[in-house]
This record gives structure tokens, C-alpha cells and sequence, in this order.
């Protein structure tokens, strides 16, 4: 049964803060680019909660050079370059790198200070930093302000190399460790847990590993559970990550339980790889793409719903929890 929050009109939905910065991701394979796109953690999540209906507040930086438009205006430092991350899909793997790309920094934009959060109370704050630009007293303000704080594992420990290229440190290395138990979720990929000692960690905080077409897993201090994946036809996975922590706190923002959040979280990753820069979301593909075989299996909301909608129940069961958050 799917546990959920009536939204009305009359109530406002919860204050989210997302905390990053923007980039140009330029993508590059066998010495070409394939594509040049708005990128940064902060622009995919962003994304996902607008589709979602969610407000949010955020700050970013970038320099003077940012050439995207942007629905959410961030800080432009005069003094300083947008931060540029290029993507090699065509070397391999190596170690601490991506299994799919290698990432390299070439430019980066100054940090984000403790004064540069806005001095009111959210509900939720996502820390989701890509390219160093999150410090460990920005974090502490954002426990200070925010009741609920989602951090992505990547902004606490990329490092770069002499030539930019992203490598990582063990999370009791990075510099964050002491401010664990002030969290309440950390979230992931399965390449970035093996830097955490993920039965630890998750005595202090909720811990979240995605695995790709595999779904993802949801850890905390007396049980885990497996959350199934959607399929999708991966063209680039650049932002699957960021999609995926942006349906699962906009999932519970529209008050859904964690494993149901998490399934949101799947469904917005699954969108994102099928396509290079940022998906757009429109509800002729999430009625396509809503469906799962694992919940609401002959529910009355999930009957109503697909009725609702003008499909029909054979085959694999509709996606409930999607088809309520769309169709509300």
C-alpha cells in the first residue's frame, strides 16, 4: 500500500534548498565533442523537482562566461569561470574513475560559503556538489537551517588531480565525516560506496546505493531493502545519478514513504540516460514509461489510476506511485 500526504491548494509544499553549482559539460569521444550542455548536479535536480511541481530555492555559482538560460538565477562571480567539466566516453576505465567515462575538470568557479545560503528555514536541503565547490562549514550551515539534509557522496569526496581528472578519497579522508550523524540520507552510485563503510554509515544516517539498470538499494540501522529499477536505453548516463536523488526527495516532498521515493528516484534516472543533456518530462512519456511489475498489483488506486489515465490493466501492472504524482 502506498502511504502518501494529500496536497491541497491551500497548504504550501515544503521549502527545498539544493546547494551546487551549475557547469558546462562538454561530452568528447574518439577526440570529438559530441555535445556541449548545461550541467552540474544542481541543473538536473532542479529539473526533475519543476517537473514534479516542487518549489526550491537555489544556490549555485558560476562566472561570467555561463551561457545557459536558467529558470533559477545563480551567483555570478565577475572574477571567475564557470566551472567545465569534460567527459571522455572512449578511455576506459581506471581506477577511481567512472566505469563509463573519465571525467576531467578543466575549469572551476570559486565555492559556496556558509553567507552565501539564504538566512530563512527549509524543509529539506540537498547538498549536491560536483566539482569541490561544497566546504565542510557550508554543510554545517545547511544542518543549522534545513530540518532534513540530502547529501550526494560526490560532492564530500571528488578530488582532482594535477590535470583535473576526478578521483576519490575514502569518505574518512574527506574532511565530512564528523557531520554524518547530523544527516539523513547519503546517497551513492555503487562505484562511490566502495569509498564508505556503508554498515557504519549507516548507523547515523539513511544511506542510499544506486546500481544502474539494477535499481538501487535503501540502508538504515535495522534493515535495508531493494528498490527495482525501470528499463531504459542508455545514451548518457551524465545526470542519472542526479535525476534519480531528485524524484526521490521530490517523491517525499509529495509525502510518499522511502521505498516508494526511491522508485521515483529510479523512474527520473531511467528518463535521463535515454538521452544527452537534460530530459524533458512531458505526460505522454511518463504514461508511457510508468510501469512496474512490484507494487499496487491489483490495488484499487492503481485500477482507478491506469483508468484514470485511459490505459489498461493487462500485461505489467502500472506504476501507481508515479501515476499519482502526475495526475493529482
Amino acid at each position: 500500500m502506498v502511504t502518501t500526504i494529500p496536497q491541497t491548494p491551500n497548504i504550501p509544499i515544503q521549502s527545498v534548498l539544493i546547494v551546487g553549482n551549475y557547469c558546462h559539460d562538454v561530452l568528447l569521444q574518439g577526440g570529438a565533442v559530441v555535445a556541449e550542455t548545461l550541467g552540474g548536479a544542481a541543473s538536473f535536480i532542479s529539473n526533475v523537482l519543476t517537473g514534479l511541481s516542487v518549489s526550491f530555492h537555489l544556490t549555485s555559482k558560476v562566472g561570467v562566461d555561463f551561457k545557459y538560460p536558467v529558470n533559477h538565477d545563480p551567483i555570478v562571480v565577475p572574477t571567475s569561470k564557470t566551472t567545465v567539466f569534460h567527459a571522455y566516453f572512449d578511455q576506459g576505465y581506471s581506477e577511481n574513475a567512472h566505469q563509463d567515462r573519465v571525467l576531467k575538470r578543466v575549469e572551476v568557479c570559486d565555492p559556496i560559503n556558509p553567507s552565501d545560503l539564504p538566512d530563512r528555514k527549509f524543509d529539506f536541503g540537498m547538498t549536491v556538489g560536483v566539482g569541490g565547490e561544497i566546504l565542510p562549514e557550508t554543510l554545517e550551515r545547511m544542518v543549522e537551517i534545513c530540518d532534513a539534509v540530502f547529501v550526494d557522496i560526490q560532492a564530500l569526496i571528488r578530488a582532482f588531480d594535477e590535470n583535473g581528472t576526478v578521483k576519490l578519497v575514502r569518505l574518512k579522508e574527506s574532511g565530512f565525516y564528523h557531520l554524518l550523524p547530523r544527516l539523513k540520507f547519503l546517497k551513492a552510485s555503487s562505484d562511490e560506496a566502495l569509498f564508505m563503510e556503508v554498515e557504519e554509515v549507516r548507523l547515523w544516517c539513511c544511506v542510499v546505493v544506486t546500481h544502474g539498470k539494477d535499481g538501487c538499494e535503501v540502508y538504515w540501522k535495522d534493515g535495508e531493502m531493494k528498490i527495482a529499477p525501470f528499463g531504459a536505453n542508455q545514451i548518457d548516463p551524465t545526470g542519472a545519478g542526479d535525476s534519480f536523488l531528485g524524484g526521490f526527495v521530490g517523491g517525499l516532498v509529495h509525502g510518499l514513504v522511502v521505498p516508494d521515493a526511491a522508485l521515483v528516484g529510479n523512474f527520473f534516472g531511467s528518463l535521463t540516460v535515454a538521452h544527452i543533456g537534460l530530459p524533458k518530462f512531458d505526460l505522454r512519456l511518463l504514461q508511457h514509461k510508468c510501469m512496474l511489475s512490484n507494487i499496487l498489483q491489483g490495488s484499487e488506486l492503481c485500477g482507478s489510476l491506469c483508468w484514470k489515465l485511459g490505459v489498461n490493466g493487462k500485461g505489467r501492472p502500472y506504476n501507481a506511485v508515479m501515476l499519482l504524482l502526475f495526475c493529482q
